[in-house]
């Protein structure tokens, strides 16, 4: 029983930060990898980060990497996506994600938040 409730989304200007949060609510047994997600009308979601639910390794998109770090808390309840420098074409909706393995395909997932918007102004 994985509930998972995402937040601090907003929208800020070229060059800004974010930092986006992800609270697992319920029991965490069985979910080996939690990952951020984002999708826009235009394109079909895709994967931003990853990081396993044990030893701490992460996976990035490249389009995100060394803006965006992915951590989770020591009790593993808590996901957060830190972003920097975002661009308008990081504009979307991010979902938090729990599944099995860490390699962002959305068919791996089978845990999904409800999403929380990111807007990015040029």
């Amino acid at each position: 029983q994985v509930q998972l409730t995402e937040s601090g989304g907003g929208a800020v200007q070229t060059g800004g930060s974010l930092e986006l949060s992800c609270a697992n609510s319920g029991y965490r047994n069985g979910v080996f990898c939690m990952a951020w997600f984002r999708q826009t009308p235009e394109k079909e979601r895709e994967g931003v980060a990853a990081v396993a639910a044990a030893g701490d390794t992460t996976y990035y998109a490249d389009f995100v990497k060394g803006r965006f770090t992915i951590t989770q808390n020591k009790f593993k309840n808590i996901l957060r996506l830190q972003m920097k420098d975002l661009k308008p074409e990081d504009t979307g909706t991010y979902y938090c994600a729990a599944g099995r393995y860490c390699d962002l395909q959305s068919s791996t997932f089978q845990h999904w938040g409800q999403g929380t918007q990111v807007t990015v102004s040029s």
